[in-house]
């Protein structure tokens, strides 16, 4: 088993972290290497990897010749660092700050993927570093914790001071699959348990563990609410997306993505826990209406230890009480009535609304404001759409920015391609 061999010395934190992009960069005391390349380089850039911060209103690329960080809305550029040294297969972002998590990728990347760089873009310098003996999969970041995953273990570290706190056993996990609450109240983490199908939640502030039997097959995608009482889970077949309570494992809710296999590349929340969106490698965007609720709009985590208590039916006749009368529910089959008599597949609850893209490429999907998905495409392309949050049915695509040409990739904007 691959265990670390930290090489770190600490993380110093103000009490307010700036932003990125500052432009009072100091003298580096180990730096990422030459920042200048050509324009004719600079045109044969490789994107390595997108990846969302916590709060979706910034996205990371990591690329084959540095990294560069996008804002959502209105949507540009931040900055870029472009390196002839390599590129980064790895950008973890925290919220706006100025620390990022940086792990080697690409071809004759002078940055190895066995070891994650904490990045001052601040003062132009790495300020901390952790080795192991297998290459990372996965870094995730919250104001409090680092976590890195490898294939078959995780680590959770203090992130002032790089002092390791916790370490997870987990089956295979090459994807690098994990996630994290981003509440001050909450600190919770899931990730593969050791057997197939199922998740691990930890619920470190409440020293709970709780194992969700959430699938038969493989877990291919899961994602946590922003205080980690929910959890969204898909396999490997991809058909339909579950979500569960944290707390006691119970599963709440169960919608159908669609009859054939697929590949999830995203599953997103919105934060008012009232929508949730995934891609997949059959090129749409679902969006589906959550039956969930949680009691109260800042609901406390309860004296028992208990977290906020979760409003759920599985009763398609029940949930007036439940879904905001200003918007639509899943459409489900014409014979849903005679659940329990037909294949369970008859009454599935379909998605609320879908945008379509082109088949080409990975897609990752979030939240934006006001009714609004934005998709970011492994071919360097972002999408805006909206949806009606009464009547669903087709998005309406709102903008579309060719932020990183590919040459491998030229696909047209969705707005282009035939119904």
């Amino acid at each position: 088993m691959s265990s670390a061999v930290s090489t770190s010395r600490g993380i110093h934190l103000p009490s307010n972290f700036g932003s990125l992009g500052s432009q009072n960069p100091q003298t580096p005391s180990t730096s990422l290497g030459q920042l200048e390349m050509d324009p004719h380089e600079a045109e044969e850039i490789e994107l390595l990897s997108v990846s969302w911060n916590q709060d979706y209103g910034c996205f990371a690329a990591g690329t084959s010749h540095g990294f560069r960080i996008y804002n959502c809305e209105p949507f540009k550029e931040t900055f870029r660092r472009d390196l002839k040294s390599g590129g980064f297969g790895i950008v973890e972002m925290l919220f706006r700050c100025n620390i990022l998590a940086l792990v080697g990728g690409g071809a004759n990347s002078q940055y190895p993927p066995n070891k994650v760089l904490i990045w001052d873009d601040h003062q132009g310098r790495c300020i901390g570093e952790f080795a192991f003996r297998s290459d990372v999969r996965g870094v995730r970041l919250r104001r409090d914790r680092i976590v890195v995953v490898l294939e078959h273990k995780i680590y959770v570290y203090n992130l002032t001071d790089l002092k390791l706190l916790h370490q997870i056993e987990t089956l295979a996990n090459p994807k690098g699959l994990c996630c994290l609450s981003h509440h001050s109240s909450t600190s919770v983490l899931a990730c593969p348990g050791l057997h197939q199908g199922q998740v691990r939640v930890e619920h470190f502030g409440l020293k709970m563990t709780k194992f969700i039997n959430a699938h038969d097959s493989h877990i291919s995608c899961f994602s946590l609410t922003l205080d980690g009482f929910l959890l969204a889970t898909t396999s490997v077949k991809g058909t339909l997306v579950r979500i569960f309570n944290t707390m006691d494992g119970t599963r709440l809710q169960e919608v159908r993505r669609g009859a054939d296999r697929a590949e999830i590349y995203s599953i997103a929340l919105s934060p008012n826990v009232q929508w949730l969106a995934i891609s997949s490698d059959k090129g749409t965007v679902h969006i589906f209406n959550l039956r969930v609720r949680v009691v109260g709009e800042d609901a406390p985590i309860l004296p028992s230890g208990q977290g906020p208590a979760l409003l759920h039916q599985n009763s398609a006749t029940s949930l007036d009480a439940l879904i905001s009368p200003n918007t639509g529910a899943n459409p489900s089959s014409s014979l849903s009535f005679m659940k329990g008599v037909l294949p369970k597949y008859f009454s599935s609850e379909w998605s609320f609304a879908q945008f379509r893209l082109p088949e080409v490429t990975r897609y990752f999907a979030a939240f934006g404001s006001e009714n609004t998905v934005m998709i970011v495409g492994m071919d360097g392309s972002f999408y805006r759409c909206s949806f009606d949050p009464v009547l669903g049915g087709q998005m309406t695509q709102q903008e579309y920015v060719r932020f990183l040409k590919s040459e491998s990739h030229q696909p047209r904007s969705a707005s282009q391609l035939a119904s």
